[in-house]
């Protein structure tokens, strides 16, 4: 047997085995409740192998939905794309192994790691605290709190505060982590802290729970989490503006940013709350409306499908995306651009970065000569954040510095009266 068809059956089994223990435990309530079994919808390991293999499985009926999943799963491995594969195996057992409720579509999740490039392990997250306000001090703090949203629940956060050396109202930068990361983490790998020391601004960093989605991605491929005022996009935009109103930050330097499924939601941030977002950066991630649930979105990453059609333009957007990407098809940062840059005709440059990848960096002006958009190919590189720390995890250090190239052009788009 190929080598690596032996890995892919040996995970496909161990989700599988895993799968049927959860389904198992969900019966026995079930029944327990009054229920029926819902165990005669659940896929054997043998329809799974023989649907592996191609062959369609006899006896036991399996839903067109799974049957659907595991062929994108089979076509997948057969690509040697295995991270991608699992991914489909763990939709579909996600979708077959459990009783069906009508809330079912807002219980998928799905796993969008990075690859990692020479991190180190995701820090500890911090528990739960009350939000304070703190003075800033004579020098930099990272503090910890928490912020609760009467309609979409409540997320732990870290902020960094800027020495009081800074007086005057400052900028703010949300930023997103990637799935499986958390504030900690993702502050030491994109070293935005010490651009923050350096620039003088604040930086607040959202964390998602385990409870919202089991690898701690942000929900961007759920219909209800990509709308304002509903699911995550309120929550985080009710968290940026509470961290406004106790600390001296300038409202028209308010800039959101994201790696991967964070570089996701940053999208949909911008597009939902253009009055209170000035620009956006996204790494590596997905356009507004690209997805509405697991199966659409392990699509949409591996093709880059255009994204759902919009009535006005995004923000000003910056997109760094490397061209090797395995997870999230680079396709999918030029559909991001394309939401802010307009008809506008780019100017392109290759360059080299200091640290040794080559990328291509497109610009896109308006009349007046002002950049409202930038794409960033990184040639070479994967599923990480360029120039990144190897302190933190998914970074890769060889390519142009993300985070100072996304602090200039935020500095450089305040927020317009015509949002």
């Amino acid at each position: 047997m190929n080598p690596t068809f032996e890995r892919f059956m040996s995970e496909a089994t161990r989700l599988a085995q895993s799968a049927g223990q959860k389904a198992l435990a969900a019966a026995a309530q079930h029944q327990q409740d009054g229920g029926a079994s819902p165990l005669s919808s659940m896929p054997s390991l043998q329809s799974l192998q023989l649907l592996s293999a191609g062959q369609k499985p006899a006896g036991n009926p399996i839903n067109a939905s799974f049957q659907n999943s595991m062929a994108e799963a089979t076509r997948l491995m057969q690509g040697g794309n295995l991270q991608a594969a699992t991914a489909a195996i763990q939709a579909a057992l996600a979708g077959a192994a459990l009783p069906v409720s009508p809330t079912a579509d807002d219980l998928n999740i799905i796993d969008v790691e990075a690859h990692e490039v020479g991190g180190a392990p995701a820090a500890r997250r911090q528990p739960a605290q009350p939000a304070p306000t703190v003075k800033p001090g004579p020098t930099g703090q990272f503090i910890t709190g928490s912020h609760a949203e009467a309609s979409a629940g409540s997320r732990e956060y870290k902020l960094y505060i800027p020495p009081e050396s800074f007086k005057e109202p400052l900028p703010l930068v949300l930023m997103l982590h990637g799935c499986t990361q958390n504030p900690d983490d993702f502050a030491a790998g994109t070293q935005m802290n010490e651009a923050a020391l350096k620039r003088g601004f604040y930086v607040l960093y959202p964390a998602q729970t385990q409870h919202a989605n089991s690898s701690r991605c942000w929900n961007w491929f759920k219909h209800n989490h990509q709308k304002r005022g509903r699911g995550e996009p309120a929550l985080l935009a009710g968290m940026t503006r509470d961290v406004m109103s106790r600390y001296n930050i300038d409202p028209k330097q308010v800039y959101v940013a994201g790696l991967s499924a964070g570089g996701a939601m940053a999208a949909i941030l911008g597009d939902a709350y253009p009055d209170l977002f000035a620009a956006v950066g996204v790494h590596s991630g997905l356009p507004t409306g690209s997805a509405s649930n697991v199966q659409t979105a392990l699509g949409v990453m591996q093709s880059g499908a255009a994204p759902a059609a919009k009535g006005k333009a995004s923000p000003p957007t910056i997109v760094f995306h490397g061209d090797k990407d395995a997870t999230v098809n680079p396709a999918n940062g030029e559909h991001v651009l394309a939401a802010s840059a307009g008809a506008a005709k780019p100017e392109a440059k290759r360059a080299r970065s200091p640290n040794g990848r080559d990328y291509t960096q497109r610009l896109y002006k308006e009349a007046d000569g002002r950049v409202v958009a930038e794409h960033w190919a990184v040639h070479g590189a994967g599923h990480a954040w360029s120039g990144g720390s190897a302190r933190g995890s998914y970074t890769d250090a060889q390519g142009p510095d993300a985070t100072a190239e996304m602090v200039r052009f935020f500095l450089a788009n305040p927020l317009r009266q015509t949002h």
